[in-house]
């Protein structure tokens, strides 16, 4: 170790970007905590031991944290870490967890492993079961994933020892509040340094292997922030991807053949900014699926040297190359910035368009940007708040010793407890308040507790001075269920402050320790969105704010940021489950947002508006996540509202939902009533209020709330329905009536040849029914999370009499004509595998010539497709592509770039698709026009020379042109 050491100085010596080695340790002295368990390194095989201590944390207290002293920890299995533990090292320099040389099951790949690999350290969901109550022989390891919070692993380097090319250090599928942060992983042979990564790491290095990174898309499908990280000497690639929706901030990679290398036929939202890339022999970056939607990258302020590609496409020839002037005198190119770099859909003005946006000039290789995230004050100021007799029960009212220690000493240490207070915690401007985990160590409020019930204004739990360089980080804040003047934190501090992994307690994500009474009631919806917000940004605050989670249901807003124009920034802000706002932004001017995620859940926050921004100017938002969970069933106009403002910059886009109901559109802008429209884009700039450009149609009724699945019989009758509602209606010369109203949810619909309504619907089982997904359920995740177990069946109605004539139809082999799901949403990447498969049998119409195919997709399409002059098109939804296929299925290749849940045909071959508007193509996929829509559309049908489509709330009509 001391020799490698030695090398790595003399190798790197005078380079200004090199990292200093070894990394410092974020705790050089021994943190006190009565509730924490320690371990110093025991002679020999450390395995056991430390999957002991990690285990009894688990057991007996279900979250905390192990403290390892300094020293080498030897291992030679996998150590597992559940849920809400995390492992800290402390010491003048970080302890070591080393994989010893030719360690078992290390040497080769394991075949039946999702990495392809055997781990060091396997962050988990719970404790697995096996040899010894851990993982061996015939266990199976539960996977870290969207319930995995509060897990990390902190100031403890990890190396892999010679012999185990099968090796990764980590697997770290975790959600929020988990985190790698203060490692170095000295990969050497092994295969990497990190697999699957999850929320977010910080000050991480990656140093040999194959890979320094491997990641798929992290749980539940949330951005992955990299903050502050080094990457040198990797065979391969510094990051291997796909779907990671990586946010990077402050990126040095040096000596590897290829930083970001996307796997072939997926896409990747990359965002990166103040990086350095250094003798990089082949792309730095490697895109796979150009000219897609879904595809999203955007570079700012990326230093390179010896970088003679920039950017190359996995399917193309073209490249992004250094600028000439950059070059040196042997063609390699020297140094130079990429000022801004945007590949993907953009909208700035007029239509959105795929472009690709470099502007690179020569510039020195300077010195690394200096990190934002302010470090933590010295361990030999921190106050241990127990010495001074705080309890942290949850019982005790810990007030008064609070305050007075604040008042007294700039560094409070809390070690794990909750600790109730009974009125507003006051810092002094220099006070840093540190915990080191937040579910752990809390400072809460008692249900109605005096001065923060009944009616008033907000009345913050913990409030900041102006301009004060405070620090919270690694606490919950809990204001309870019922104060309903409660505010978590006012926080008024200037530039430099930080707040850092700070959950909001309440709603969702609770933990509850078997020593200590539950933290508060849960009383349920009529508490829910009766408090004020939980974090207020007010009166010029500013500064630093990572991995945060606000999730309290009970809280207005989870964050709101009003009037200031004191620089702010964000990473990693998680913010859920509200019932009227998620995030509001107020007069603010100069904050960059990096990786926020919103979420709407089905019972709290169907109906809640997730973003608004009111008269704010000079924002950047960068992997802007906003999404609707399975469970939800009803939909919502607008995920951003924009008043006003503007030079509002949105870079990576992702608006979505596994169901059909994903925010209709992801801006809207309230002074002008313009809506825009595109679900995935890689820039959308906001300039400011303009007049939106007129749809020419014509609105044949209105009032609905999800209108879709137009079909049309042979007599010129159109029928659309409305799920939720379970409503079926008919348009005919004498204008739409009601037609159904049964009480089976319609998910798409079709006519047969005798003009029969055929109906696809989903069945919910009664007492002794049982339905189990079928086999091709499995590459779709709406098959998840409580949305299966039910039934989708067909029935058949006469129009003419549809209450005496409904029949469920029987199922049998395929006849002449044959329906598919005109869309599938299939997020494992499965669809041209699935979606080429012709199933034996399906629903026979009456006409016995129609036959609905029997695949499970039809539980989430809400239009239905066939062929037409022996071409059927079909739409893969989630990487937003339309495919173009014979009748049998065949000969699938690629037609457009476009697509969502419907498209038509007209009698020329022209194809109508619906993406936001509707986009018309020839026959052999060439553009031809677009029609812009009133409404964002739902499902299109051509009937003669009649265009109809339907939006969520009226069915409209069009004349096709000549």
């Amino acid at each position: 170790m001391v020799l490698s050491l030695v090398i790595w100085t003399l190798t790197h010596a005078g380079d200004p970007g090199a990292p200093a080695r070894p990394g410092a340790s974020a705790y050089p002295v021994r943190p006190r905590d009565t509730a924490a368990a320690y371990m110093t390194p025991p002679a020999g095989d450390a395995s056991d031991d430390l999957q002991t201590a990690i285990a009894r944390v688990k057991t007996e207290r279900n979250f905390g944290i192990v403290f390892l002293g300094p020293g080498e920890y030897h291992i030679s299995k996998t150590l597992y870490i559940p849920r809400g533990i995390r492992v800290i090292g402390y010491g003048a320099r970080r302890p070591v967890i080393v994989l010893d040389p030719h360690s078992p099951g290390f040497d080769k790949p394991d075949s039946a492993d999702k990495g392809r690999a055997r781990y060091m350290i396997w962050f988990t969901s719970a404790l697995p079961v096996g040899v010894d109550n851990f993982a061996g022989p015939g266990s199976r390891v539960p996977d870290a994933g969207a319930s995995t919070f509060y897990s990390a692993l902190s100031n403890v380097d990890l190396r892999i020892g010679d012999g185990n090319p099968g090796a990764v250090a980590l697997r770290t599928h975790f959600a929020q509040h988990s985190f790698i942060s203060h490692v170095d992983i000295y990969i050497g042979g092994g295969k990497a340094g990190l697999f699957d990564g999850g929320n977010e790491i910080e000050d991480v290095g990656f140093y040999g292997g194959d890979y320094g990174i491997c990641t798929t898309k992290p749980s539940p499908g949330w951005p992955f922030l990299l903050v502050d990280t080094r990457f040198e000497g990797q065979r391969v690639a510094a990051i291997k991807t796909q779907e990671a929706g990586l946010t990077i901030v402050r990126l040095s990679a040096r000596h590897v053949p290829t930083v970001i290398d996307v796997d072939d036929n997926y896409h990747e939202k990359l965002f990166m900014e103040s990086s350095r890339f250094d003798s990089i022999t082949g792309p730095a970056i490697r895109i796979s699926t150009a000219r897609n939607a879904a595809n999203e990258v955007n570079l700012r302020s990326v230093l390179c040297r010896s970088v003679p590609t920039l950017v190359a496409y996995r399917h193309e020839t073209r490249v992004v190359a250094a600028p000439g002037a950059a070059r040196g005198a042997d063609g390699r190119a020297a140094t130079y910035l990429v000022r801004r770099f945007t590949d993907g859909l953009c909208l700035d003005r007029g239509d959105a368009a795929y472009r690709t946006l470099a502007d690179l000039a020569p510039a020195p290789f300077a010195a690394a940007s200096p990190t934002d995230i302010t470090p933590l004050p010295p361990m030999d100021t921190w106050v241990n708040v127990k010495d001074l007799g705080a309890r942290g029960d949850g019982q005790t009212d810990d007030t008064r010793v609070l305050q007075d220690a604040i008042d007294k000493y700039p560094t409070i240490y809390l070690p794990q407890g909750w600790y109730r207070v009974s009125r507003t915690l006051r810092l002094r401007p220099n006070t840093a308040l540190i915990g080191l985990t937040p579910i752990g160590t809390q400072i809460m409020l008692a249900d109605r507790t005096p001065g923060f019930c009944g009616f008033g204004g907000p009345v913050p739990l913990v409030e900041t001075p102006q301009n004060g360089h405070n620090i919270i980080t690694g606490i919950g804040l809990s204001t309870g269920d019922d104060n309903s003047r409660a505010v978590a934190c006012k926080w008024m501090s200037g530039d430099g402050s930080l707040m850092n992994d700070v959950k909001f307690v309440g709603g969702h994500g609770g933990m509850d320790r078997p020593q200590m009474p539950p933290q508060y009631a849960h009383q349920g919806p009529e508490t829910w969105d009766t408090q004020y917000w939980s974090l207020w940004v007010a009166n010029g605050g500013g500064g630093t704010f990572k991995d945060i989670w606000s999730a309290s249901t009970y809280a207005a807003a989870g964050v709101y940021v009003s009037h200031t124009s004191t620089p702010g920034r964000i990473y990693a802000l998680s913010v859920e489950h509200h019932v009227g706002n998620e995030v509001r932004f107020d007069h603010v001017a100069g904050w960059r947002v990096y990786a926020l995620q919103l979420e709407e859940e089905s019972r709290e926050s169907t109906e809640c508006q997730p973003m608004e921004i009111v008269d704010c100017k000079d924002l950047v938002f960068a992997n802007l996540y906003m999404f609707r969970v399975i469970r939800v069933n009803k939909p919502y106009p607008w995920s951003v509202r924009l008043w006003g403002g503007g030079d509002i910059e949105f870079l990576n886009v992702h608006n979505y939902s596994q169901t059909p109901y994903t925010t209709t559109n992801p801006f809207y802008i309230v002074n002008t009533g313009t809506e825009v429209r595109p679900w995935e884009m890689a820039r959308y700039y906001y300039r400011g209020p303009s007049v939106p450009s007129g749809a020419a149609d014509a609105t044949i009724a209105a009032g609905f709330e999800f209108a879709h699945a137009l079909c049309a019989d042979h007599k010129g009758n159109v029928f659309f329905c409305d799920p939720r509602m379970r409503r079926i209606y008919e348009y005919n010369a004498k204008g739409v009536r009601l037609l159904v109203d049964y009480p089976w949810e319609p998910l798409s619909l079709a006519c047969d040849k005798n003009d029969n309504l055929l109906v696809v619907f989903k069945y919910v089982p009664r007492a002794g029914e049982v339905f189990t997904n079928p086999p091709d359920a499995a590459g779709t995740s709406f098959s998840g999370w409580g949305n299966s177990g039910f039934a989708t069946w067909v029935y058949a109605v006469d129009p003419a009499n549809p209450d005496e004539t409904i029949q469920r139809l029987p199922q049998g082999p395929l006849t002449e004509t044959v329906l598919y799901p005109a869309h599938r949403w299939r997020d494992y990447h499965d669809f041209t595998t699935i979606a080429a498969v012709r199933p034996d049998t399906g629903w026979i119409a009456p006409d016995n010539k129609t036959t609905i195919a029997r695949v499970y997709d039809l539980a989430r399409a809400t239009a239905l497709t066939k062929a037409t002059d022996g071409v059927i098109y079909l739409t893969d939804e989630y990487d937003k592509r339309t495919w173009k296929a014979t009748a049998d299925l065949g000969n699938m290749k690629p037609f457009a770039e476009k697509g969502e849940f419907d498209h038509a045909v007209d009698p020329k071959g022209n194809v109508y698709i619906a993406d936001g508007d509707i986009y018309v193509f020839d026959k052999n996929g060439a553009p031809l026009r677009t029609i812009h829509t009133a409404e964002r559309p739902t499902s299109v049908l051509i009937d003669g020379t009649r265009l109809f489509y339907t939006g969520h709330n009226a069915l409209h009509i069009l004349n096709l042109p000549n």
